[in-house]
């Protein structure tokens, strides 16, 4: 039929594509954005020192939680505790350090032996170093499964709380800022390794590696 003189023009819909695709490409930018959100800071700052490195920068990379991790290892030498019972890495966050509790505590209790004070206070001033002085310092207890019910620790739920508290409240005590302080208990539901094998069996082992105090450092 032919077109009559007064009907409205057909609109154009051609800004509908760029429109589509201006949309796309927000949406695209905001995942990036959340991928972003979650950066492993050791990675990165390797990354980044690697760039300056290939770069002929003049100056040194700067690499706080690698400096941080060597500055805890010559620590760790220097104190009377046996290596096999202490390790030390990195998370996505920044440094972890971990002790077994037989270095730390009496068994059974969260009363802390002499050279974990020691550890403690040569932490405490790294921590007061710039740039540490703004970490913060999170401190998580771990037992195995083996069941405790005694007048002080009626299960290791308190007991795994009392042994991380116990060691916030010595750093507090040597000189951190509470303000940077996390203590967590975790009891036996973080184990390391499987307490028990296919058959229930103990694993005495695994055991003694999943009773540990965890130190993360992070910025």
């Amino acid at each position: 039929m032919a077109k009559r003189v007064n009907d409205p023009p057909e609109e154009d819909e051609s800004w509908m594509t760029t429109y589509a695709d201006a949309i796309t490409l927000l949406m695209a930018f905001f995942v990036m954005l959340v991928s972003f959100s979650k950066i492993d800071l050791p990675k990165f700052e390797e990354a980044m020192a690697g760039i300056k490195d290939k770069l002929g920068a003049e100056e040194a990379p700067k690499r706080p939680l690698f400096n941080l991790s060597q500055n805890l290892n010559t620590i760790l030498e220097r104190v009377q505790i046996d290596q096999q019972e202490v390790q030390t890495g990195f998370d996505e966050a920044g440094v972890v350090i971990e002790f077994a509790s037989q270095s730390f505590f009496k068994p059974g209790s969260a009363e802390l032996l002499p050279q974990a004070e020691q550890i403690l206070i040569e932490i405490s001033y790294q921590l007061e170093q710039p740039p540490y002085d703004l970490y913060y310092v999170d401190v998580e207890g771990h037992t195995d499964d083996s069941p405790i019910n005694t007048p002080e620790f009626p299960s290791n739920w308190e007991l795994s709380t009392a042994r991380a508290t116990g060691v916030v409240r010595y750093l507090i005590g040597v000189g951190s800022q509470p303000d940077r302080m996390k203590a967590s208990g975790y009891a036996d539901v973080k184990p390391k390794y499987p307490n028990r094998d296919l058959f229930g069996e103990v694993i005495p082992g695994n055991r003694e590696k999943n009773r540990r105090i965890t130190i993360r450092l992070h910025p």
